[in-house]
């Protein structure tokens, strides 16, 4: 192991997304329909730092900003979570039940996650797994050993998912 590990952090003002969502819990109940606006911010560890192998911060902040864009001004729903009933009636609606609740969005305004809830925690895992699929064809990601993706839902408070490069 090298004496010295480098990390490069981003974290921009505009890499964040505003977004609704509603928590669902192990006994059924949830939360009430709510919105946030996260902030991101990514941290990548390399392997080297010489001068002819560097990292493109460009091409990192665009992928960053295309995840935040993807979600942003949506109602994120988790499809995979054993107590929401996915009940999409035709093109332009997104029609979805939890318990006795029943709810119709316009489908432009949902996002389908295939996820078991809506947390910070499952936010930063299809981030960094959206981050890395992103970076995969670039010729720059060998030189990255880990990607640790942050998703705050307020100033303080959030998760991060850390990946490790096999």
């Amino acid at each position: 192991m090298k004496p010295y590990q480098h990390h490069i952090h981003i974290r921009k003002e505009y890499l964040k997304f505003s977004a609704a969502h509603l928590t669902l819990f192990p006994d059924g109940t949830h939360e009430r329909l709510h919105g946030h606006n996260y902030t991101t911010e990514v941290s990548f560890g390399l392997r080297e730092i010489e001068f002819n192998k560097m990292l493109p911060f460009s091409a990192v902040k665009m992928a960053i900003q295309q995840i935040c864009q993807a979600w942003d001004e949506k109602v994120l729903v988790p499809t995979q979570n054993p107590f929401l009933t996915l009940n999409t009636k035709n093109g332009e609606e997104i029609e979805f039940n939890i318990g006795k609740k029943r709810y119709v969005l316009p489908k432009e305004d949902v996002v389908l996650l295939g996820l078991d809830n809506i947390t910070t925690e499952t936010l930063a895992l299809e981030a960094c797994r959206r981050l890395i699929e992103s970076l995969r064809g670039n010729p720059e990601f060998k030189l990255i050993q880990s990607i640790a993706f942050r998703v705050e839902e307020s100033p303080g408070q959030g998760a991060s998912c850390h990946w490790q490069a096999p």
